[in-house]
């Protein structure tokens, strides 16, 4: 059958960008087609009705998180082609912003409000796109759009489904222990976070990791599983295995964060910060 012709979608951010980056880089041969989520999307609220939400539900005590996991990056993203050559990575794919790292390797890219849209399915089927895979991505696909890829698709979530289905997997298992870790490649479903499990992982994880340091390295475990289960596609779509879902987790509220502010665990730190403001810059 040969390896699947891929379409990948994503959110770029803090979490994801280097293996995201390395991932196209090892398979640019294979991508027709990559998707950017619109972070600031009408749909979703724009910037500030998200802002809005968060705060509501999180309180002030959230902002630091998502500043480092997705304002700072993305607010340094522009500033990429200086910072690379300052720091001599300009040629290093983990180091290149994910847009431009497909304009390099002649790969056709869209930025996406709707993943379920006329633009995305006609950029699909232009690229010859056969199996779909989303990595840190934030739009819930259809199931006339999974219909439509002829072996559907793959998602990478940094938890051990069935727990911690939703947006910060991480941040939950922070709160219930170290063994809460892992990784899960699993088939897409309508329902969040619901398909088939084709591969998963325990990770265990420094004592001291911050939710945003493990999610960065459940990314990266994630890449080397992402390979096998594409690879397990060139002798026909696996099925995996079916599981129950269990309650959705969504983002936390004050309630959660002060728990983990008394028990001293922490969503993001210094070194966090650093990571983010070198994105571009360390390869």
């Amino acid at each position: 059958m040969g390896r699947p012709r891929l379409a990948l979608f994503a959110l770029e951010a803090l979490p994801n960008a280097r293996a995201v980056r390395r991932f196209v880089a090892d398979h640019a041969a294979e991508i027709g087609f990559v998707g950017l989520s619109n972070a600031e999307r009408p749909a979703a609220g724009g910037l500030v009705g998200q802002v809005r939400r968060h705060l509501a539900r999180s309180g002030m005590g959230f902002l630091p998180y998502l500043a480092v996991n997705f304002g700072l990056p993305d607010l340094l993203r522009p500033a990429a082609p200086l910072t690379q050559r300052l720091a001599g990575v300009a040629d290093r794919p983990e180091a290149t912003p994910l847009a431009a790292l497909c304009r390099r390797l002649g790969i056709p890219t869209l930025t996406i409000d709707d993943v379920n849209g006329p633009e995305v399915r006609a950029a699909l089927a232009a690229n010859g796109c056969e199996l779909i895979v989303t990595f840190h991505f934030d739009q819930i696909l259809s199931g006339e759009t999974l219909a439509a890829m002829p072996l559907g698709g793959v998602n990478v979530h940094p938890g051990l489904l069935p727990r911690h289905r939703g947006p910060v997997p991480t941040i939950h298992a922070l709160g219930e222990g170290p063994e809460a870790f892992g990784v899960t490649v699993h088939r897409l479903a309508v329902a969040i976070d619901a398909g088939a499990i084709l591969a998963q992982e325990a990770v265990r994880l420094p004592g001291d990791v911050t939710a945003t340091r493990a999610a960065v390295r459940l990314h990266e475990h994630a890449r080397g599983m992402l390979e096998g289960v594409i690879a397990s596609f060139e002798h026909g779509a696996p099925e995996g295995r079916t599981v129950e879902p269990l309650p959705y987790c969504p983002f936390p509220d004050r309630a959660m964060l002060a728990d983990l502010r008394r028990r001293g665990l922490k969503l993001t730190d210094a070194r966090d910060l650093a990571e983010a403001a070198l994105l571009s810059a360390r390869a």
